[in-house]
Order: C-alpha cells, then sequence, then structure tokens
C-alpha cells in the first residue's frame, strides 16, 4: 500500500506577508535591493538572445520586474490576501516566467516550481533571484544570544533561508532542463541594528514565520541584541554590516533543440589519461 503524500510544512504566514508589504507600500519602501536585482534581471534577460512572446511576473513586489512593464502579453500574478501559492497558469502558456525577491516566503517550493515548469512551453525559461544562502546570519545571531541571555531561550526570528545546492536540485526535481544558479552577495552598511530592522520593515520583509513570537519583545533583549551586533559586526568606524545573498535560479523546459549531456562511457578521453598528461607537463 503506498504511502499518503506528505503536505509541505507551513513555514511562512503568507496573509501577513501581504499585509506587510502593503504597510511598507505605506511607509514608503526600502527598494535599493530590488532595484539592484531588477536591474541585473534586465541585463540577464537581454543576454539572451531570443523573444518572449508571453510572460508572467511571479509575486515580484512593489512595481514588477521592469523588463516585462509595458508588454501587452505579460500576466502579473501579484501576491494576494490569502497568500495563495495555486499558481493561475494553463499548461504550456508561457514563455517566460520571471521572480524577484518572492520565492523565499513560499512555503511549498518544489510545488510552485513544478507549476511553473508544467505552464512554460518547451525551451521556455524560468529566472527568479530570491533571498538565501547567510542572508541576515549577523541579525540571527545577535537575537539568539541575547535571548539566550536575557530571556533563556531562542525564539524564531529570521526566516531559514535555502542555499545554492538546495535550489539546484529543486530545479532538477521540478524537470527543469540546464538548470544555473549563482549568488550576488550584498553587505550593507548601517548605523545601528534598528536601523537595519526598520529596513527590514520597509521591505516588507518583517517576520512572517508561522512560530514567530507573538508577545513584544522585552526592551533589556532589544538593547542587548543592538549591543552583541555591534560588539560583533561593526567596521572599525562603528557601523554594523548585513549580509544579503541573493540567490539567481534558471532553468528550462526541455526541448530537443538543446543541449544534451554526454551519455555514460562516450568520451573520447579518460580522467586518467588526463592526469598522466597533466603531470607529464
Amino acid at each position: 500500500m503506498a504511502s499518503p503524500v506528505q503536505a509541505p510544512p507551513v513555514l511562512f504566514d503568507r496573509a501577513l506577508l501581504h499585509a506587510r508589504q502593503r504597510r511598507a507600500r505605506a511607509l514608503g519602501p526600502a527598494t535599493f535591493l530590488l532595484d539592484r536585482v531588477d536591474e541585473d534581471m534586465a541585463d540577464r534577460l537581454a543576454a539572451v538572445k531570443r523573444d518572449f512572446p508571453d510572460a508572467a511576473d511571479l509575486w515580484t513586489p512593489g512595481e514588477g520586474v521592469s523588463a516585462l512593464r509595458g508588454r501587452a502579453s505579460v500576466q502579473r500574478i501579484a501576491l494576494d490576501e490569502t497568500g495563495e501559492e495555486r499558481l493561475p497558469l494553463a499548461p504550456e502558456t508561457l514563455d517566460l516566467v520571471a521572480s524577484a525577491l518572492a520565492l523565499q516566503f513560499v512555503n511549498d517550493l518544489p510545488g510552485v516550481l513544478a507549476q511553473v515548469r508544467r505552464a512554460l512551453r518547451p525551451d521556455g525559461l524560468l529566472l527568479a533571484a530570491m533571498i538565501g544562502g547567510d542572508s541576515l546570519i549577523e541579525l540571527r545571531q545577535a537575537f539568539a544570544a541575547a535571548e539566550a541571555e536575557c530571556e533563556g531561550g531562542v525564539s524564531p526570528r529570521v526566516a531559514p533561508f535555502a542555499d545554492l545546492r538546495d535550489i539546484g536540485a529543486l530545479l532538477q526535481r521540478a524537470g527543469f532542463a540546464l538548470p544555473v544558479t549563482d549568488v550576488d552577495r550584498v553587505v550593507v552598511r548601517y548605523s545601528n541594528a534598528f536601523a537595519l530592522m526598520q529596513d527590514l520593515r520597509r521591505m516588507g520583509a518583517a517576520n512572517v514565520l508561522i512560530e514567530r513570537r507573538r508577545t513584544l519583545t522585552r526592551r533589556t533583549t532589544m538593547l542587548r541584541m543592538a549591543e552583541i551586533y555591534a560588539g560583533r559586526f561593526a567596521d572599525p568606524d562603528g557601523r554594523i554590516r548585513a549580509t544579503f545573498d541573493v540567490v539567481w535560479l534558471s532553468g528550462w523546459a526541455p526541448h530537443a533543440s538543446q543541449q544534451q549531456p554526454l551519455k555514460p562511457g562516450s568520451a573520447k578521453a579518460s580522467l586518467a589519461d588526463a592526469v598522466r598528461k597533466a603531470k607529464r607537463d
């Protein structure tokens, strides 16, 4: 008897994420990271020498991917009040799906990637950027140390982020051909930890974990967190560092015209021969 398929764990309150993004727009959004990604995405799309007649922008906050704006055939999929992860996309109807700084807050990333793969026509492209890797590791460590010291326990403060290898494996699992991942590390400096947290609120990226703490943090804990942060992660001028790892991922819907891997045993030269030749040289 086949075992039942387990539902993915629900890590993020995506309805709260929608509310936080709406509040960020009202506060005056901090867009420096999104602007950097948007510019990089335009360059990456320009480097692909082909047209994408039908495209979709998936959950990109703000005004969306600028390289797709103004196209009559672009479908903008915005995050709604429920945070729904089921995509309104028919099979094989798109040539391109682009997404900027949205996929890090998805509960079922394998499922979303599989939906995108089904929606792409053969030789269609997924190009996305998401926060991953060691992003905000300084804030995570400072909060953990302060809470352990002041409150005798640690609560979830910073979302768990996927690393490069995990994302590459998920692209393959979803059926993408020619998967590619790379990381753009951005280090931003602030006067103190509270300035960083204010920017996170203005990005709509404050804590939306389901298991987040629901009560106000003690003032002494917050002050101790800022003190630990400054003690561990400040430059000589006193300004602190905050790391953002932007993970880029791309993959193509399979097509016969794409480059195919060689069959095992078909190589015309062996690795051992290459090693021996290098030693002789």
